[in-house]
């Protein structure tokens, strides 16, 4: 299995400008991904950019950059232009890792690569992990998926899903112990036709409702694989600045000898 990561780093943040760039434990928050995709076993990674200050930081740090356009609205349409312009082929494995999860271990990067690798014909795959926590059940900041009995997703949404009728009103605050409640994790990896494809698409209502991009691909009918994830995938990705402190913590913790 041969795969890419491309990592999507955009200068513009509406709650955290400039966020590529933001020193997290000494070094630029998008060096930090980019360290974790190098420790993958991908060929190739590359980040991509629209934005000369980020472009100027990452070739200090050695990495490869590519420029593309700057009215891209999505990560994935920033990949498409990699594609394009690297010439990909139809058939080349590209991994999508955002450019503000510095805390993405680099099993998962190979395991999403992989679970793709073994189903011909898929366009997409991603992970997920049990939900264990009612108030993350909850939370609309967190997405959920529920899949079928393949691990082909049913649907995304940041509402509770599956709805457990009869224990949900009962009000208590524990969840059901079916282990029905999964997490996604926000880590994709892809069959570069499937991407050319995709942003050729416009945006579709259930997308627009959610904002979750993954509901155009269900919309249109094309399966999406969701894997469990083989190992914890570490905090969540940084938004705000308040984030940035949990990260930074949890930075010392991976440092602190066993």
């Amino acid at each position: 299995m041969t795969f890419k990561v491309v990592i999507p780093a955009r200068y513009g943040s509406t709650r955290l400008p400039g966020k590529p760039l933001v020193d997290l434990a000494g070094r630029p928050l998008v060096q930090h991904v980019y360290e974790r995709a190098c420790a993958s076993g991908a060929e190739e990674v590359l980040i991509a950019t629209d934005d000369e200050r980020i472009r100027a930081v990452c070739h200090r740090f050695g990495a490869d950059v590519q420029m593309t356009r700057s009215d891209h609205p999505s990560g994935t349409d920033r990949i498409a232009e990699v594609i394009e312009l690297r010439g990909w082929a139809d058939d080349t494995l590209v991994v999508n890792l955002q450019g503000d999860e510095p805390g993405m271990p680099a099993a998962l990067i190979d395991q999403v690569a992989a679970n793709l690798a073994a189903r011909d014909g898929l366009g997409a795959a991603t992970l997920a992990e049990p939900i264990t926590d009612r108030r993350v059940l909850f939370d609309p900041h967190v997405v959920k998926v529920v899949t079928d009995t393949e691990g082909m997703a049913l649907y995304f949404s940041r509402a509770p899903i599956p709805w457990h009728r009869d224990e949900f009103l009962k009000g208590e605050s524990s969840l059901p112990g079916d282990r029905l409640f999964l997490r996604h994790i926000g880590l994709y990896a892809y069959r570069a036709e499937f991407v050319t494809r995709f942003v050729a698409w416009p945006p579709v209502p259930l997308e627009l409702a959610e904002s979750l991009e993954q509901l155009r691909a269900l919309w249109h009918g094309v399966p999406i694989h969701v894997d469990l994830a083989a190992v914890s995938p570490g905090p969540p990705g940084v938004d705000t600045h308040a984030d940035l402190g949990r990260v930074v913590a949890w930075l010392a913790t991976q440092r602190r000898p066993s």
